[in-house]
């Protein structure tokens, strides 16, 4: 996010864990992360990784552990939920724990995904719907069952 042109992360970047995902959906993005290629200069995240079972998390630890010595200039980011940091797969990487503070105001960062999510075109678009012609919303609500 050093400037606005730097790209979002594609969809092999990002692994976005729930109780559900598979140990074969771990393990293929590790391999990409940790098996050393053409890759370029890619950042790895594993998004709500204290989601996944234990049997995954242990089988996701013994194959870090085994791929990690093919490449040591792998770029791997695992944010988990810090009220479930005692879960497995954030307690055995409990050593690499760094707490983050964003950098950028909250502001900063709108501006740069407003710059990304926007579309050009939005006359035959659904982001015609959405705010400032966003392909990209977010519906809330504190009470449950509004019809979001």
């Amino acid at each position: 996010m050093n400037s606005p042109e730097q790209p979002l992360p594609t969809f092999d970047e990002v692994l976005l864990c729930t109780p559900q995902t598979s140990a074969e959906q771990v393990g293929l993005f590790l391999r990409r992360c940790l098996i050393p290629c053409c890759g370029g200069d890619k950042i790895y995240t594993m998004l709500f990784a204290d989601e996944l079972s234990y049997d995954v998390s242990c089988r996701a630890e013994e194959l870090f552990q085994h791929l990690q010595r093919y490449n040591s200039s792998y770029r791997l980011i695992i944010l988990c939920n810090c009220e479930r940091e005692n879960s497995y797969l954030p307690s055995a990487f409990s050593h690499y724990k760094v707490h983050m503070i964003p950098q950028r105001s909250r502001a900063e960062i709108q501006q740069y995904l407003q710059h990304h999510f926007q579309v050009a075109q939005p006359s035959s678009s659904a982001a015609a719907v959405f705010k400032e012609h966003m392909c990209v919303g977010l519906v809330s609500s504190k009470r449950a069952g509004m019809g979001k």
